[in-house]
């Protein structure tokens, strides 16, 4: 029997950790291999090398099975043969429907380490094998076993030990250190799980290391990095002493919980910008947290944030549609975190996950979702359909303007002036009227932005300038003229020599602001000044705003 172990990667960037670790649990089984493709390859090819297989296992998430069971079928069409297993927390429940269609053959639920390699060994008896479902004809085999794989078992393993090291410089690459959560949040997977069991510290390091050496950014998959104090430490004293200066680490922690001595930790010794915390919010509003069980003290989350954010790049997360987070407490919500300027805020939508208790529990709340992967609101007792479409658009312009980084001025200055949730509603509204979210140009993000506020904000000068200061900043290159001229070519030649800088017109640009915008970038606030900004080009990296902000005479 030859079987591959195989997924479909959302971006040709990610790493598929799971299809690592069970082949390198298995690799001395003859016939067995592994290889990964994205969602956006051509499926009749991916199906055509997958055929050559007797069975072919994929791993199945939210984002891929969709694309899994359509590469399932064309296999299907190709080697009527093949037998298609499935696994991942995407079929691990509620599986009825997966089973049903005429493409799968095998479904695993849950841990796959221990029937996976029962299915191995006893192939093609597998229908008494516990937590595998397969087909008799027209009648479905399952026998549900709660035995949890001994973690110890990574004692000697490696999972990217097959792959070329020279392969993984420009991917993400995942680890877990842990599983199970201690948390029971009720719309997350993780809840179903409360022990938090730990792999063998060595085989943590050895990865990690490898990671380290090899690729660039490595991800945490552990659902609160920070539960323990002295493994927390452990792993970060590790990091440091063997770190490479382009490596970056992301974590997924629980701030209220966050122990002082790591945060003192993390002040003396963390460079800045190795490590990013993604941190999950969801909602500032108690009530919805204590409906859907969870714990949060917003005002000592938002404490840690600011004492650490000097050096950990923060990554916060936000969910629209909780039960009893209506309109106007999201709009709360939304405020009271953007005030935190995260380099990322990730605006999501509440899905009914497989398995969660939320999904079992939507009708009391009067949720109308999507059936079709990702199970998305449609509408609730607290959010109707045109409120949910309205903060979609908003959506868009927070990934646009802000995530991108494309206006960070301009949107910090909207926040003390303005709502900075109505703004946004407001040019998302505005720019999904005039162009797809999807299909536009540069030019574009800043053209209807000016457009937008001259407009609705026809008197704020102020507003223009940012304006035009974060499209000339985005730019590597010195880009056309817009918003906002420059000094005239006299003026700009001896300032630029009274800086000390060559009379290079292509690598600057002097433009004349009235107000002090040195003081505006540490404060976020206006003082009448005129001043100029002088922004350097190196065709490389975005442009630099020179240190020494000079008075126009």
């Amino acid at each position: 029997m030859t079987l591959l172990l195989t997924t479909l990667n959302a971006k040709y960037i990610h790493t598929n950790l799971a299809i690592r670790l069970l082949y390198a649990l298995n690799e001395d089984h003859p016939g067995l291999e592994w290889k990964e493709f994205s969602i956006k390859e051509d499926q009749d090819e991916v199906a055509a090398f997958c055929s050559r297989y007797d069975v072919v296992a994929f791993s199945c998430y939210i984002w891929n099975i969709t694309q899994t069971l359509e590469v399932a079928r064309k296999i299907k069409s190709l080697n009527p043969a093949a037998k298609i297993l499935l696994g991942g927390p995407e079929v691990s429940y509620d599986w009825q429907d997966v089973i049903a269609q005429p493409e799968v053959d095998y479904i695993i639920t849950g841990e796959g380490e221990t029937p996976f390699r029962a299915f191995l060994q006893a192939y093609p008896e597998v229908a008494d094998i516990p937590n595998i479902v397969s087909k008799a004809g027209s009648e479905t085999r399952y026998f549900q076993d709660s035995v949890i794989f001994d973690l110890k078992a990574y004692e000697q393993i490696m999972p990217y030990r097959n792959d070329p090291p020279e392969s993984l410089a420009n991917k993400v690459l995942y680890i877990e250190t842990s599983r199970g959560c201690p948390y029971k949040c009720e719309f997350c997977l993780a809840s179903l799980d409360n022990k938090v069991r730990y792999l063998p510290m060595d085989s943590i390091k050895s990865t990690l290391l490898f990671m380290m050496q090899n690729g660039r950014v490595v991800k945490f998959l552990d659902r609160t990095f920070n539960i323990k104090r002295d493994f927390t430490l452990d792993i970060f004293r590790f990091i440091l002493d063997n770190y490479r200066p382009e490596n970056v680490f992301q974590f997924e922690i629980t701030a209220d919980i966050l122990h002082p001595d790591i945060m003192q930790f993390i002040e003396d010794h963390v460079p800045p910008g190795l490590f990013r915390f993604e941190i999950g919010i969801q909602t500032v509003n108690q009530k919805a947290n204590l409906e859907v069980s969870r714990k949060q003290n917003f005002d000592k989350t938002k404490a840690i944030i600011q004492r650490l954010e000097h050096k950990v790049e923060m990554h916060l997360d936000l969910i629209v549609g909780l039960p009893l987070d209506r309109w106007e407490d999201i709009k709360y919500s939304f405020e009271e975190v953007f005030k935190l300027f995260p380099p990322e805020l990730q605006l999501g939508f509440l899905k009914f996950l497989k398995g969660t208790p939320m999904l079992y529990k939507h009708a009391q709340h009067g949720y109308v979702f999507d059936p079709t992967p990702p199970y998305q609101i449609i509408e609730s007792n607290y959010l109707s359909r045109e409120e949910l479409h309205r903060i979609e658009l908003l959506e868009h312009a927070l990934e646009i303007y802000w995530n991108k980084k494309r206006t960070p001025h301009t949107l910090k200055y909207v926040t003390v002036q303005y709502s900075i949730f109505e703004f946004l509603l407001g040019l998302g509204t505005w720019f999904g009227e005039k162009k797809d979210f999807f299909k536009y140009v540069l030019a574009d993000v800043y053209e209807l932005l000016f457009d937008y506020v001259s407009t609705y904000y026809p008197d704020d000068s102020v507003l223009k300038e940012l304006i035009a200061l974060d499209y000339y900043l985005y730019a590597k290159i010195n880009p056309k003229t817009l918003f906002l001229e420059e000094v005239d070519r006299q003026t700009k030649n001896r300032l630029l020599v009274e800086m000390g800088l060559p009379q290079d017109h292509t690598r600057f640009r002097v433009l004349p602001v009235p107000f002090d915008f040195a003081h505006f970038t540490k404060q976020n606030a206006i003082v009448p000044k005129a001043s100029v900004v002088v922004i350097r080009y190196n065709g490389i990296s975005r442009a630099e705003i020179m240190p020494q902000l000079l008075p126009v005479e």
